[in-house]
């Protein structure tokens, strides 16, 4: 079901944890399947200097996660704006349909994040997209199956 490049990912996630005094900090969550993501920028003259991520969710939520963290750490707040939901999902060698959303989300809160820090500026807010979260055909997640081991959860 998931790519290797998924798992371990899930498994090592990187960048997991909380930036205290974070200068931006973007949460979001889908109520449908119950994922939760929380993304702390650090930046430093216009670079995303750090960022990690608190995600609540299966595999797919705290791999993209893991990897827009990835993605967008050391580049501008441009660069880090525009990777989409689509590079986190291709970064990780693909993502069922039916979990695409979780990488929508991974998008959304690095958006949230930026947008928190460009507010806490005084600094105009960039237009954030709206896509609706789509589970492909079946109209929820998917419940947990046990096969999967929890995911890792920071407090």
């Amino acid at each position: 079901m998931y790519t290797e490049k998924v798992m371990e990912h899930f498994r090592s996630p990187r960048n997991m944890g909380e930036i205290p005094d974070a200068d931006g900090i973007g949460e979001v969550g889908n109520p449908v399947c119950g994922d939760i993501m929380k993304i702390y920028l650090r930046i430093r003259k216009n670079l995303v200097e750090d960022i990690k991520f608190q995600t609540f969710g299966c595999a797919a939520a705290i791999a993209s996660s893991s990897m827009v963290t990835e993605l967008a750490k050391g580049k501008t707040l441009e660069e880090a704006w525009a990777v989409t939901n689509k590079a986190v999902a291709d970064a990780l060698e693909g993502l069922p349909p039916i979990k695409m959303h979780c990488s929508l989300l991974a998008e959304e809160g690095i958006h949230k994040a930026i947008n928190d820090y460009r507010r806490r500026q005084g600094l105009p807010l960039w237009e954030e997209k709206k896509t609706p979260h789509e589970h492909g055909e079946e109209p929820e997640c998917e419940p947990p199956t046990g096969t999967e081991p929890p995911g890792p959860v920071e407090k």
